[in-house]
């Protein structure tokens, strides 16, 4: 059934003000009764407008998950449409009170949060209302997680067992530069490393003492000599910490590895080599502990297929749609390494995820002539 709405079916006002509400609401991850907070609004309005929700308490220190879907249809048997989002931000609580004010310049909006991803999971749950008010039988889910910035360790289990019941996944993380959706993404992998030595006086003993920094340094440039940019690989030492005074030779150091992969083959040769390293120096010890933590995300042929049914639907908008890779993970690299048809990135349009400050532009909000968004 394919359902067409107008500009007039859409109060951009409504949906800006409920937006300056929830980003008011500070969300970081770790902060359980915050997240529950907006969860509680969300839970709120979903049921207001007929939804059916399952709310799941929430474990290892995090917020409460939120499963929104539409009534089921008598007599259907069609597999979900499931669409993905996530309520924390990276913002700690107060920031919008300091360096990170809510403010509205024109038509676009800054704050913490707004970007990513409130903008989006807000849109993702209007859409939702609007589909269902207008009768459509597609079985719809629409899952809001607690931890997505922390890894969605709490929640992965919850989204790959409603995404083996899925037709496709819809992820609503931020769009890229000028609207580009997310049609793969690079695995990622955290890894935590301890170089244990040996203490010495640096004057009085020096050579009792095995170096734990200068194994750290040698650690470093062989880590990241695995870059490889034509291959897409990216290996990135973030922090280094060790030593404890001047005038000792220190006996720990410690890194923080980021890794970014292409596709499973890939992740597979770069994690073996990494986990395999071990210190010149039979003195020192090497301490190796982390996971890819998310999958890669490489596109399938029904993720091609699925992207040219969005790329139509955009075309009879007068948008032409252009899908892009991307080195940052979200929760689609779970369905997508499902073998879950998944397209990410279908959320607001702005700049400054990485900046001090999040824009939303809602311009989009007033352009759309026809949209059939289920």
């Amino acid at each position: 059934m394919t359902h067409v709405f107008s500009a007039a079916d859409i109060d951009d006002t409504a949906i800006l003000d409920e937006l300056k509400q929830w980003v008011m609401i500070e969300t970081p991850s770790r902060d359980v009764a915050a997240v529950n907070r907006l969860a509680d609004r969300v839970e709120a309005s979903a049921k207001a407008a007929g939804l059916e929700v399952e709310r799941r308490e929430g474990t290892l220190g995090f917020g409460d998950i939120l499963s929104v879907r539409s009534p089921k249809a008598e007599g259907t048997n069609l597999k979900s449409v499931l669409i993905l989002a996530h309520l924390d931000t990276v913002h700690a609580v107060g920031v919008i009170g300091k360096e990170l004010p809510l403010r509205q310049e024109g038509d676009k909006l800054f704050g913490p949060g707004v970007y990513d991803m409130k903008s989006g999971a807000l849109m993702a749950l209007e859409a939702m209302k609007l589909a269902v008010a207008r009768g459509t039988k597609m079985p719809i889910e629409l899952i809001f997680v607690p931890d997505e910035e922390m890894g969605s360790l709490s929640s992965r289990d919850f989204m790959e067992e409603r995404a083996a019941e899925a037709d496709f996944t819809l992820v609503v993380e931020p769009a890229r530069d000028g609207g580009k959706i997310v049609v793969a993404r690079k695995g990622v992998g955290v890894y935590d490393v301890v170089i244990k030595g040996r203490a010495a006086h640096a004057g009085a003993r020096p050579q009792d003492g095995r170096s734990a920094i200068r194994a750290a340094a040698r650690l470093v440039l062989e880590l990241e000599a695995l870059s490889d940019t034509e291959r897409g690989i990216t290996v990135t030492v973030g922090t280094i910490q060790g030593g404890t005074g001047r005038n000792t030779v220190p006996a720990e150091c410690k890194l923080q590895v980021d890794v970014r992969l292409p596709d499973p083959e890939t992740a597979k040769e770069v994690i073996t080599r990494i986990e395999a390293m071990v210190p010149v120096d039979p003195d020192i010890t090497f301490e190796i502990t982390g996971q890819l933590n998310r999958p890669p995300f490489a596109q399938s042929e029904e993720g091609v297929r699925l992207f040219e049914t969005a790329a139509g639907i955009a075309s009879g908008l007068g948008i032409e749609l252009e899908g892009v890779t991307t080195g940052g993970g979200s929760d689609g690299n779970f369905t997508a390494a499902m073998g879950v048809p998944t397209l990410d990135g279908l959320g607001a349009d702005g700049a400054g995820a990485i900046r001090s400050t999040s824009i939303f532009s809602y311009r989009a909000l007033r352009r759309a002539r026809r949209f059939s968004p289920i």
